[in-house]
């Protein structure tokens, strides 16, 4: 079952299309990615499907709702996480994870919230005296108190450190356990590949890509590099059917469309005659090569946010 539905959506100001026929769901449980550059349309198919802008044209559906009548029944189901959030500054997080729950009618309890935000540890902490990764964190137990059945995390790590980010994370697994559905936009790469079940692209208002982070632009089917230096003196190269193969002063390179097999077979050839393959290394192009190749075409417009 879809937690959203968007058919053609469009979002026009005045000649300027700033979201262009957009379709896709969102199936209930998931972690759906929406990627693109800043100008891309993120920001406004996120602000319709929370109900603050409305569409010129097109049909969306938010948990069986129309988000643009703003139904009490579906704001008490939804979490948002924006990117900076204003929260009071001189309370403890314990008193703010006591007053908030008081605008739903389902509540989870401030100790699971702090349990499942990681942020045990500072319960009698006033607000002020939190880290920026700890404030996030918060901002994630508050859109939590409802016990919502839809999350929107709107670049929820962005300014963090590398651990911070970690933690973030671990906190968004834990919320996929609990069998939410979360909404999320990002401008990186590995926590899109580390997080999202599934990922569409943005690029002038409009879908280019969609899928599984592995799948996504044909990421699986594209060739694998192979890269290793040999010594003076080693063997020939054996000949590998459909393999590229390319030798220059950084090494030997081979690409291959069967990267399994061609890395299965030099590496059989070399431990055969006893050749070492110096610097051995097998890539596949990354979600951010394909995001990158996807968005960053002569075609893409500015359009607004």
């Amino acid at each position: 079952m879809a937690a959203i539905e968007i058919v053609e959506l469009e979002k026009r100001y005045g000649r300027t299309a700033a979201v262009a026929g957009v379709s896709f769901e969102v199936r209930e449980g998931e972690v759906f990615a929406l990627l693109g550059p800043n100008g891309a349309g993120k920001t406004t198919i996120t602000e319709i499907l929370e109900g603050y802008r409305a569409p010129s044209a097109g049909s969306v559906s938010v948990l069986g709702h129309d988000p643009t009548r703003g139904e009490r029944a579906l704001r008490e189901r939804l979490g948002i996480v924006l990117q900076s959030c204003g929260i009071q500054p001189e309370l403890t997080v314990h008193e703010l994870l006591e007053m908030y729950p008081s605008y739903y009618p389902r509540r989870r309890r401030p100790d699971e919230l702090l349990e499942l935000v990681e942020l045990g540890g500072k319960r009698a902490a006033h607000v002020k005296t939190l880290s920026g990764g700890q404030r996030r964190r918060l901002d994630l137990a508050l859109a939590l108190v409802g016990d919502p059945d839809l999350i929107f995390l709107d670049e929820p790590t962005t300014g963090f450190d590398p651990s911070a980010r970690r933690q973030a994370w671990s906190t968004i697994r834990n919320l996929c356990a609990l069998g939410k559905t979360v909404f999320l936009t990002t401008h990186f790469m590995d926590e899109a590949q580390t997080l999202a079940d599934r990922i569409a692209v943005l690029r002038a208002g409009r879908i280019v890509a969609s899928g599984t982070p592995d799948d996504l632009g044909g990421r699986d089917e594209l060739p694998t590099e192979i890269r290793f230096s040999l010594d003076d003196g080693s063997p020939e190269l054996p000949r590998l059917d459909g393999v590229d193969v390319t030798v220059d002063d950084r090494g030997v390179l081979l690409v291959s469309g069967q990267g399994v097999d061609a890395t299965y077979a030099i590496t059989a050839w070399a431990l055969e005659r006893g050749v070492e393959l110096r610097g051995f290394n097998v890539t596949r192009p990354s979600l951010e090569d394909i995001y990158l190749r996807l968005t960053q075409s002569p075609e893409t417009e500015e359009v607004p946010r």
